[in-house]
């Protein structure tokens, strides 16, 4: 008579440590991962002067490009509608006023340090104003088309001067390329982003 074979116990895995392997791995993952900067929409808000400080002269109305999206997210440039397909090409041209027309923005002489010789930088500053119910679709597309206009302007300086573009200038300077990052400041310089938000509206106000 044949002998039965004994079944062959399975070794349970020892998995006690598991957790801790995941752990370990998450954390790597979290100190090597980098993010872009260059995603989401980076305004600096100005400093709280001093008391004693007296109030900044008015801002010629010639330099200021108004924009107002109100509660139905209808857009307004200046005081009549816009249109968001052509927003960026406007304010392209009111800050850069290549005809040196005296209804859009004017220009300052400024002795810059970084460029060793006097610069024309635009005094054109681009205010946006929103309603309380303006939606975030609508805030998030203007705001996108502004940070692109202004964008593409410091690409066509850069391109001109230094035969690369400001994209690239940037990518070249976060890797540690020190002309690179010299160019960048130099163009911050030329064109400022000058984008000014005020509080929300009201509705109906």
């Amino acid at each position: 008579m044949a002998r039965q074979k004994k079944k062959r116990e399975v070794q349970e895995i020892n998995a006690s440590s598991m957790a801790d392997i995941a752990f370990l791995l998450l954390v790597f993952f979290l100190v090597t991962t980098t993010f872009d900067s260059d995603y989401g929409i980076q305004r600096r808000l100005p400093e709280k002067p001093p008391s004693d400080q007296p109030p900044p002269p008015p801002i010629n109305r010639r330099n200021i490009f108004l924009i107002l999206v109100n509660s139905k997210d209808e857009m307004y440039v200046n005081g009549e509608v816009g249109d968001i397909n052509l927003l960026k090409e406007e304010v392209k041209n009111f800050i850069l006023n290549p005809t040196n027309d005296e209804t859009l923005s004017a220009k300052k002489e400024v002795v810059s340090e970084k460029w060793g010789k006097t610069i024309l930088v635009s005094k054109g500053v681009v205010s946006l104003q929103t309603d309380r119910n303006t939606s975030y679709n609508r805030y998030i597309e203007v705001q996108n088309v502004l940070a692109a206009a202004f964008n593409d302007l410091k690409n066509d300086l850069a391109l001109s001067e230094f035969k690369t573009s400001y994209d690239e200038l940037k990518e070249m300077a976060t890797k540690g390329n020190v002309k690179a990052k010299e160019n960048v400041e130099k163009v911050d310089e030329a064109i400022p982003l000058s984008i000014s938000e005020a509080t929300p509206r009201k509705s109906g106000s």
